[in-house]
Parts: C-alpha cells; structure tokens; sequence
C-alpha cells in the first residue's frame, strides 16, 4: 500500500536549507497505475491551487480533478494542506534550479553577463506570472501556516546563499565589500518586483517588459558599476 506523504521537520539551525526544498520520493508503489494517480493529485492540485488559490479547492474538487476517489486521495495525502505543502516545495524547487543553481562565475564574463542577467529574470517573472494566484496564495499561506513560512525561508536562505557566493567571487571587495548585504537587497528587490507583477498587492504599476528592462540594468549596474 502507498505510504501518505507526510510534513517535514521544521527549519532548524543545523538543516541544510536546501534539504527542505528537495521533493520527496514518490510513495513506495509497485503498479505503474498508482503512480499515475499520484502524479495526477500532484498535477491537478498544481493546477487548481494555480487558479484559485488554498482556500477555494477542497478535497473532493482536486479528487474529481487527478480522475480519482477521494479515497484514493487519502491514500496519498493526509489532507489538502500536505497535499498544498507538496506543491509548494516543488514550485520553489524548480524555481531555484531554474533560475539559480545554473548561474556560474563563467556565465558573468564580457558580453555574456548582460544576457545572463536577462534570462534569469525573465525566468524569474515566467515563474511567478504562470500561476500568479499560486504564487499570491504562496505568499499569503507563509503569514499564516509555519510549514509554508518554513518553505519560504528556506528557499530565501538558499538564494541568497548561492547568490552571496556569486558576487563574491565576479565583482572585487572594493566594488562590493559586503557580498552578502548585496545578496540580500537584490533577492528582495528582484522578488518583490515580480510579485508586484503578479498583481500581488493591486493592478501592476508597469508592464512586464517595461520592468524587466528596469530591474536588469539595476542589476548589472549594482554589481558592476
């Protein structure tokens, strides 16, 4: 029988963060259709927490969604909310090895570091304006449920841990003396740029081509000045 996925451990001190955005194993099934019907909660809970958020999708709407029973469900999944917690962690997973993981000191040099910035914005934004009322109740569900709140500080930590290491070894201590005070103040205005996009807090001020442009000279001039 499939085992339920269960909620991780909470953030501690001597975690490594990235272990808390790793995806877990798919449950120990042996029949090539039990895991089809996991992977379909996964899909269609990735797809109606993307369109209406946490709190509008019950149980028995993402059942119906993934062609299951509701005890099939739980078969799987505790509850929504692990089932939520689930896709979460993979969105920021794919996240971070979309837009940070593949960033190397070899992809800042001459021409090249311009286009690099580029494109891991633009991935930034195609991120968060795919499913923007996922990414919004994403934001909303960390003020107020500790295994989301976990899950963002995690994926926070670890971006700015990798970008931290970025800027220490291509920009100089004279241009940049504080690496990590860096990091952090880029990682904030880059994500609070692309939730605002997102309509996260009102209409957007800008059009998204129009920010993108903004928010990569504003990077390429911080960090190379």
């Amino acid at each position: 029988m499939a085992t339920r996925s269960r909620r991780k451990p909470t953030l501690g001190a001597l975690v490594d963060v990235s272990v808390l955005l790793r995806p877990p194993p798919a449950p120990d099934v042996h029949q090539e259709r039990a895991r089809r019907s996991h992977q379909a909660l996964l899909d269609a809970a990735t797809e109606l927490f993307g369109r209406h958020g946490y709190d509008k999708v019950g149980t028995p709407e993402l059942a119906e969604r993934a062609g299951v029973s509701v005890g099939t469900f739980y078969r799987y999944f505790v509850d929504k909310h692990v089932l939520y917690v689930e896709v979460v962690r993979r969105m920021l997973s794919d996240a971070y090895a979309d837009i940070l993981a593949g960033l190397t000191p070899t992809r800042f040099v001459g021409r090249a570091r311009h286009e690099t910035i580029e494109t891991s914005v633009a991935l930034l934004f195609d991120h968060v304006l795919l499913r923007p009322e996922l990414s919004r109740s994403f934001m909303e569900m960390s003020l107020r449920d500790q295994d989301v709140a976990e899950l963002r500080r995690a994926f926070e930590q670890a971006s700015i841990a990798r970008l931290t290491e970025l800027i220490a070894i291509i920009t100089p201590r004279d241009r940049i003396p504080d690496p990590e005070a860096t990091a952090t103040v880029l990682f904030g205005a880059c994500m609070h740029c692309a939730y605002g996009l997102a309509g996260h807090v009102g209409p957007p001020p800008v059009a998204p081509g129009r920010a993108k442009t903004a928010l990569v000279a504003f990077i390429e001039r911080a960090l190379f000045p």
